[in-house]
């Protein structure tokens, strides 16, 4: 802490000890507003210049600014703003006491009458002036403009209080994950929890956070995906599930990825990918309209309609009609990673074909994906829970759903065939075995649970963040997460 800081935090203990000295209680139980600053400004819109109401309202909020020693008041609350007027002629001796004791940050709680200044300014005439939450902290007094980003997410809830950008990011990723909720539930689907806590790491390619249970004696995983689960769910004959909670991977931060993370996942039965693509497009334009009342949205200079039908192309596909080589013609290993080496990537530590292009993917195409784009049909050996492709042995029924040059979710024909899942998963341990600590692991325990007769069945998974950075024009991820991960300061 500055100097300067330790010098405003004595002055407002020393407020604090006359308040408590002169009896009253700073920090009170209890205190009930009855209205709030939008509403009063929409209700008395109208109200002339001059005008005094017999109307009286209690409010509560937060003194953004103290004017004329305390006669001006700005209270912020959940709403917005308005303006408190507290002349000394209203107001009691034990008021005007507490007024002077009054710090910008102050929680306060004002009860009078409706007003418009002559100046124009609606306010509350105070005949009633209470802080219920004494600030020892002085606000910044223009934190939005801070250049020491980092501090802005350290100390998310001053934040909130001074930026309101911030705070509509926030509110809007808090709608956009009701909505999703909605909408699944209109459709027929089961919301359900499934564990956080692994005996075996699946359900994506990830690295994961390990933990160590002390009663049981044994290591967990922290979930990176609650695929496994849910569909031991369907299994059980639960045909339409879906969840929304969070996943923790150990990887990489960028301004798409965070460690935990808010992720949806959902089952259909009877179903396959191509239902899913038909949802996924539905799912996203449903949420921008309930949330923005519209389907246009705009990422830098591109306009981008969600209710347009989605481009469908496969990975071969867009790879070749971005770089021009096409990896079916690749039929080793070595052939692929030749290839890559063509266009510019290298591949040199892939242990897999499907590896090879999705690297190239990576480099090369993703970037180009502004405009709302289903990648179809993923290589076999990087997807070790979808269907085999119903036309081509090399492939999968997977799909990836890309808009703005970031991938939203994907979504599966999903493997049912408990020997071939065996198969896949052997493949995956040989693959760890190799060096790639991403790859799953063999989880007999769902095995046994798909030789239970695992219906046909599609699923869709997306990054509610991902989601919310779409949909809110936010800059990164760390912007719809009330409080990212962060390094850890000196």
């Amino acid at each position: 802490m500055s100097e300067e800081s330790n010098i405003h935090r004595e002055s407002r203990l020393a407020k604090l000890r006359a308040l408590e000295e002169s009896g009253y209680n700073p920090y009170p139980y209890k205190f009930e507003p009855n209205a709030y600053a939008a509403d009063l400004q929409e209700k008395y819109k109208d109200l002339e210049a001059g005008v005094d109401t017999t109307d009286r309202v209690t409010i509560a909020g937060r003194a953004m600014a103290v004017r004329n020693s305390g006669m001006f008041i700005d209270v912020k609350d959940k709403s917005g703003k308005i303006q408190a007027f507290c002349h000394k002629n209203h107001l009691s001796e034990e008021d005007l006491a507490r007024l002077k004791n009054l710090d910008v940050g102050d929680m306060v709680g004002i009860s009078g009458y409706i007003r418009r200044t002559p100046r124009g300014e609606l306010s509350i005439a105070a005949e009633k002036f209470d802080i219920i939450a004494k600030s020892l902290q002085p606000l910044p007094e223009k934190f939005h403009g801070l250049t020491d980003v980092d501090a802005r997410y350290r100390q998310r809830y001053v934040d909130f209080i001074m930026n309101d950008d911030s705070r509509e990011i926030f509110e809007k990723r808090c709608k956009i994950t009701s909505a999703v909720r909605h909408y699944f539930e209109e459709h027929g689907f089961l919301e359900v929890e499934t564990p956080m806590l692994h005996p075996i790491m699946g359900g994506a390619n990830a690295k994961p956070f390990i933990t160590h249970h002390n009663t049981l004696d044994m290591d967990l995983y922290l979930r990176i995906a609650p695929e496994l689960y849910l569909k031991r769910l369907v299994v059980g004959g639960f045909d339409r599930v879906f969840e929304i909670g969070r996943n923790f991977r150990n990887e990489g931060i960028d301004k798409s990825h965070n460690p935990e993370f808010t992720a949806l996942e959902a089952y259909q039965a009877y179903a396959d990918y191509n239902d899913m693509a038909a949802l996924i497009p539905e799912l996203i334009a449903y949420v921008a309209q309930e949330v923005l009342k519209t389907s246009i949205i705009y990422v830098g200079e591109h306009e981008i309609d969600l209710s347009k039908p989605w481009t469908k192309k496969s990975m071969i596909e867009l790879v070749k009609e971005y770089t021009g080589a096409d990896f079916m013609q690749a039929e080793t290993l070595e052939d692929a990673k030749a290839l890559a080496q063509s266009v510019g990537v290298d591949a040199s530590s892939c242990i897999s074909w499907g590896k090879v292009i999705s690297e190239v993917f990576d480099a090369k195409v993703e970037a180009h994906l502004i405009q709302p784009t289903l990648v179809m049909d993923m290589p076999r050996d990087i997807s070790p829970l979808a269907k085999t492709h119903r036309s081509n042995p090399r492939l999968v029924e997977h799909f990836d759903a890309y808009i703005a040059g970031m991938e939203m979710g994907c979504a599966y024909s999903e493997l049912s065939n408990p020997l071939e899942q065996r198969a896949r998963f052997e493949a995956q341990c040989a693959d760890r075995e190799a060096g790639d600590d991403e790859a799953q692991m063999l989880d007999e325990d769902f095995v046994t649970a798909l030789e239970n007769g695992f219906p046909p069945s599609g699923g869709m998974g997306m990054g509610i963040d991902r989601l919310a950075i779409l949909l809110t024009g936010a800059a990164t991820i760390r912007d719809v997460i009330a409080f990212p991960t962060l390094r850890k300061r000196d």
